[in-house]
This record gives C-alpha cells, sequence and structure tokens, in this order.
C-alpha cells in the first residue's frame, strides 16, 4: 500500500482527511466528465479544510490518494477493473489497475489510518435477493469496518427497505443528516425512517466518540445526507425508469454486478443526462460534509 505523502503527513499530524472512491470515477461516470466531477470533489474536501485521498490499485498498489497522472489513468484506462475487497489480492499481483468500490475504500482507508469516507450511495440488497442471494459486499464490511461513511443513502435502484434491515441485522449505525427520513440517493425520501438524526457535524463527531467509548469501534457508521427535495430526481420519473429498467435488465439476463451500472447507465439515458447531474451533485454535497466532520473530530 502506498500513502501519498500530503496525506502521510496529515495523517501524521492529526490533520482532518476524507477518503473517497474511485468506481464512481472509473465506472460511474462518462468521460470526459468523469476526471473533471473526481477533482471537483477532491476540491469540495480541500474547500472545509480537509485533504482528500482518492484510493484506487495503480499497477498493481494500493494507492492512498492519486496525483494527477494516476487519476488520469483511473478516468481514462479501458482496463481498469471494479475492484471489491474480494479482488484487491488477485489486481495487487497481477500488476492491475482497480477503481475501489465503497468497500474497498472503506477496507483501505482504515487501514491507512482515514477514520472518514464519502461516497454517493451504498450499495445493498438487491431486489429479487430472497431468490437471487444477491447483497453487495459493502454491507458485511461495513460491519467490521470502523469507519464513518457519508452517503445519500442506499442506491434506489436496490430493496432499500431490506438493507436497513441487514444493516441494523449487523449493528451498523445509521444517523439521518438534517432528516428524520432515509433518503434515496436520486430521491431526498426512500420510504423508510432513519433510525437516528443529528443535525450538525459536531453532532456526527459526538456520535463518533461515542462509539469509542462503548466499544462498538470497529463497526462503521453510515450518515445518510439527502439532496434537497428541489435538487432530487423528479420522482415520477425516476419510478418509470426503474421498472422499465428491471425490466430490460430481466429480459436481457443483466444479473449480479452489472445489474447496477446497467441501471445507472440506462438512468443516464432515459432522464436524459438529469439522473447523472443529481449524482454529481450529491457526491459534492457528500464530500463537503464529510469533511465538515473531519475537521470537527480533528479539533475536539
Amino acid at each position: 500500500m502506498q500513502i501519498a505523502p500530503e496525506v502521510a503527513e496529515a495523517l501524521a499530524g492529526g490533520q482532518p482527511v476524507v477518503a473517497l472512491e474511485s468506481t464512481l470515477i472509473s465506472h460511474g461516470l462518462p468521460q470526459p466528465r468523469n476526471l473533471e466531477v473526481a477533482r471537483q470533489v477532491e476540491d469540495a474536501v480541500r474547500a472545509v479544510g480537509a485533504l482528500p485521498a482518492t484510493i484506487a490499485v495503480v499497477g498493481g498498489a494500493a494507492r492512498i490518494g492519486l496525483d494527477d497522472e494516476a487519476l488520469e489513468v483511473i478516468a481514462g484506462g479501458d482496463d481498469v477493473v471494479k475492484c471489491g475487497v474480494r479482488d484487491l489480492a488477485p489486481l495487487a499481483a497481477r500488476g492491475g489497475h482497480g477503481a475501489t468500490t465503497v468497500a474497498a475504500t472503506a477496507h483501505l482507508a482504515v487501514r491507512a489510518g482515514i477514520r472518514l469516507f464519502a461516497t454517493g450511495g451504498l450499495g445493498g440488497v438487491h431486489r429479487g435477493a430472497h431468490e437471487t442471494w444477491d447483497v453487495s459486499a459493502d454491507l458485511d464490511t461495513l460491519a467490521r469496518t470502523g469507519i464513518v461513511v457519508v452517503c445519500s443513502g442506499v442506491k434506489s435502484i436496490l430493496d432499500v427497505g431490506a438493507t436497513l434491515e441487514r444493516l441494523e441485522t449487523l449493528n451498523v449505525t445509521v444517523l439521518g443528516y438534517g432528516t428524520d427520513e432515509f433518503p434515496g440517493f436520486y430521491l431526498a425520501d426512500s420510504g423508510h425512517p432513519a433510525p437516528w438524526r443529528v443535525d450538525s457535524p459536531e453532532q456526527v463527531a459526538a456520535v463518533v466518540r461515542a462509539r469509542g467509548e462503548v466499544g462498538v469501534e470497529e463497526r462503521a457508521i453510515v450518515v445518510a445526507n439527502p439532496l434537497p427535495r428541489a435538487e432530487q430526481l423528479d420522482p415520477e420519473l425516476h419510478d418509470r425508469v426503474l421498472a422499465a429498467g428491471l425490466e430490460r435488465a430481466a429480459l436481457e439476463g443483466v444479473a449480479g454486478k452489472d445489474v447496477t451500472p446497467f441501471l445507472l447507465d440506462l438512468f443516464h439515458s432515459e432522464t436524459g443526462g438529469a439522473s447523472l447531474e443529481a449524482n454529481v451533485r450529491l457526491v459534492l454535497r457528500n464530500a463537503g460534509l464529510a469533511a465538515r466532520v473531519a475537521v470537527a473530530l480533528s479539533t475536539a
């Protein structure tokens, strides 16, 4: 694992650092917008007084903090693998490039000593999982990784209710930021309540400190930060595209880890890019909030 010098220096000095995933860059956004957004997300963290550490596997090495050259490799390479925790060792052995998922990013961030992580939406229980057993590795990883993940809830293409039940079973703390409703990624409200509510970075920091005091520091805290309703994707459009996308995925035999990128691509095309813009807005908001929590923790 290679930690960028400025990230290592910040961690050694107790300065606020926010981990950022790289799957969004390689698989979540089209080129060349992906590279532009990756830099905007890093800038959003810096603007609040924290240091961004985008995480990826480059040339077989897990990199904690990417320079411009490495960021361009992840954004522009055709050979960049979507990399979960299970893929880290084979990819390292082959010397390949990998964009880290929520699970892999959280795993590597904690190994590097980073406590805050910003992303778009979590993976979770897929619709029909009672037949397919298709559940994202994000959930089990969060159950054994002591990190704070700022996100916009669970991707709305998934079974949000079942995902919240699974997080409860795994004893992962879930906080709604400024809301009593659990957000639904593109949507401000998934239709499910948030188990707990916090209204400031300082309140999140207090929960993080209390986690250590009660001996559950090895489990993640999920901070669910909704888009404002004025900025969410139109709910009727969302539901219509989702229903059509699920039907098409079934007809075309799309399954497993291919379902999420398939549906996200469909949302992009069928909403005229509105879903992509919502995705960018929520990622930028989450990066800024994670940075504010990191600053609150570092000054406590």
